[in-house]
């Protein structure tokens, strides 16, 4: 999505902006390219800076509930320094890192109902403004879609993917906030979990997965929830027998089930995400069960998680949910 607009806030007949992004998804770490074009107005300006902002729509808990709201989670000055002549048009082409921890948009293709823009900020002669924002389409790493993979194979179902505000006690995060991917078990294990959610926390050579499994309660318990993290590397994710893998990290959570909810700690185990029970929680506020999400389906087996519509009804109400936020963002900024 690209759209241009008046640069309000720089008065009438100030410049006006248009970045293009590179067609094509990226991968975490990966290079974003494309250009910010410049209309010149109706009089020269001196150009300070043009900053693109890394965003993102996450959810919060509050003493209300939930809400969702944008955060930044990154910022990058690629331009400025120059004066824009009366009509003159300018091109200013970037190439930007983005972090590792940057949440995935899209699996197979199909978009997950995250949203991720690129706001360009321009600042003339002291004065600023956010004046254009673009979807940001993020594709997964080969080592996340060979674990995702692996959890189709063996029978696990995509529900739901969103991101939470706050910090993972324990990890290395480095964002404000986590993605969490919701998968409905597989019936070899529904005896004992009700749902599995995944946070990939990767780094350059490394990655961290967090597994977080609702376990269900019996007669005389409640259900609670237990968190387990492994670590892998990024590289070389084509040589490992997935399946193998993840199904042992499964079964070493239902095997030592009788321990969740206890501070009993085996293996990587650590116990919640945002009270302070590992080493670097920040205290962002308490973590929550996903949320209704983008209610796309899975097909397991064969095609592992690769994502079936419902209906043919999800994949247009998810590109409506994403073009409804960057419409709305846009008339925020013009009130």
């Amino acid at each position: 999505m690209v759209f241009k607009r008046l640069l309000g806030s720089l008065g009438v007949g100030g410049p006006s902006v248009d970045t293009v992004l590179k067609p094509g998804a990226v991968r975490p770490g990966g290079t974003l390219r494309g250009q910010v074009n410049l209309q010149g107005g109706s009089t020269d300006v001196n150009v300070e800076h043009i900053t693109l902002e890394l965003v993102a729509r996450v959810e919060a808990e509050h003493d209300g509930g939930e809400r969702e709201g944008y955060v930044a989670f990154d910022r990058f000055i690629v331009g400025g320094g120059f004066r824009l002549g009366e009509g003159q048009q300018h091109s200013e082409p970037f190439a930007i890192t983005l972090p590792w921890e940057t949440p995935i948009t899209e699996l197979y293709g199909q978009h997950l109902g995250i949203v991720l823009g690129v706001r360009t900020e321009l600042a003339v002669a002291g004065a600023k403004d956010k004046g254009d924002l673009d979807a940001l389409s993020i594709a997964p790493l080969p080592v996340q879609e060979a674990i995702l993979e692996a959890f189709g194979q063996l029978g696990f179902g995509f529900k739901t993917a969103d991101l939470e505000l706050g910090h993972i006690g324990g990890t290395g995060q480095q964002l404000p906030f986590y993605q969490e991917v919701e998968l409905a078990v597989s019936p070899e294990y529904a005896h004992a979990l009700s749902e599995i959610e995944v946070t990939f926390l990767a780094h350059r050579d490394e990655m961290e997965v967090v597994l977080e499994a609702d376990k269900r309660g019996g007669h005389f318990s409640s259900g609670h929830d237990a968190v387990t993290r492994f670590r892998v590397a990024c590289d070389g994710a084509e040589d490992q027998d997935w399946n193998t893998i993840v199904d042992g990290w499964v079964r070493q959570m239902v095997e030592h089930r009788a321990s969740y909810g206890h501070g009993d700690a085996y293996g990587h185990d650590f116990h919640g995400h945002s009270h302070g029970h590992g080493s670097g929680s920040h205290g962002h506020g308490g973590h929550h069960r996903s949320g209704p999400g983008v209610g796309t389906a899975v097909a397991a087996g064969a095609a592992g998680l690769a994502v079936g519509v419902v209906g043919g009804m999800v994949a247009a109400e998810v590109v409506d949910e994403v073009g409804d936020f960057f419409e709305g963002e846009e008339e925020a900024e013009e009130e």
